[in-house]
């Protein structure tokens, strides 16, 4: 798990909860996400310090989250802050609002980008068992 933090990011954090609900699914489980998410997210993060970090959630193939660019092209890219992100995962801010601020850009299949946040849901809910 810690191979996905990175020092100075929030996000990490709440990415990292998200490989250990991943990591909890059954196979069933797994292939029912992959089928209903359909979709490679690639997220460029910038912290306060102006640092990017990049993380990938490849729910078309293998149901996974890692660090680093996508290894398959990635159907959306997401770029943000890390107060962003953190605040989108925490359901504090809306993702198309979020996008019609600017908080949020997309890159590739932006309707792709509405099937983020049930993943994150899924973190926040594994975040409080």
């Amino acid at each position: 798990m810690s191979d996905l933090k990175v020092d100075g990011f929030k996000a990490s954090e709440i990415i990292a909860q998200l490989r250990v609900a991943f990591d909890g699914f059954t196979d069933a489980q797994r292939q029912s996400q992959i089928k209903k998410t359909n979709g490679v997210f690639e997220l460029r993060i910038t912290n306060g310090n102006k640092q990017e970090a990049v993380w990938t959630i490849d729910m078309k193939e293998k149901g996974a989250v890692y660090k680093g660019p996508a290894q398959s092209k990635p159907g959306v890219v997401l770029v943000m802050s890390d107060d962003t992100f953190v605040n989108l995962s925490e359901g504090k801010l809306d993702g198309q609002k979020a996008f019609m601020t600017g908080k949020l850009k997309t890159k590739g299949n932006a309707m792709l980008a509405v099937k983020l946040t049930p993943l994150l849901e899924i973190a926040k809910a594994k975040a409080k068992l």
